[in-house]
């Protein structure tokens, strides 16, 4: 009688099993290349997406970049005109204070005893 032992010798001893073996063998093969070439390609499509991240975060910076520079310059424009809006303004109470010193001086003394009255009336 055959033990299992020896019925597996003579099954890898044989035309066929040489035949399975060479074929498992092609076909670790064949998946090692695969492996490889797939890591090849992942390695590939890394690197790939990195310079698109790239490009995009560059792209970013740079409209954002410009978006500051022109809040920047709006902000200065704005800047210009209330200041001139401010020496305006300066100018004309100054033309009226002279024009009407009597109700100039009138209003001072006003918001004086007002003030003093206010300061006062808090102790």
């Amino acid at each position: 009688m055959t033990t299992a032992n020896q019925a597996f010798r003579q099954a890898a001893n044989s035309p066929a099993g040489k035949h399975a073996a060479e074929a498992a063998k092609e076909a670790r093969e064949s998946i090692t290349s695969a492996a490889h070439s797939m890591k090849s390609k992942g390695e590939d499509l890394a690197e790939s997406l990195g310079e698109t991240v790239t490009d995009y975060a560059s792209d970013a910076a740079r409209k954002a970049s410009d978006l500051a520079s022109d809040v920047s310059r709006r902000a200065s424009k704005q800047y210009g005109r209330a200041r001139d809006a401010a020496a305006e303004a300066y100018d004309e109470m100054h033309d009226r204070a002279v024009d009407n010193p009597h109700i100039t001086l009138g209003l001072a003394v006003a918001f004086g005893f007002l003030l003093g009255a206010v300061l006062v009336g808090r102790r």
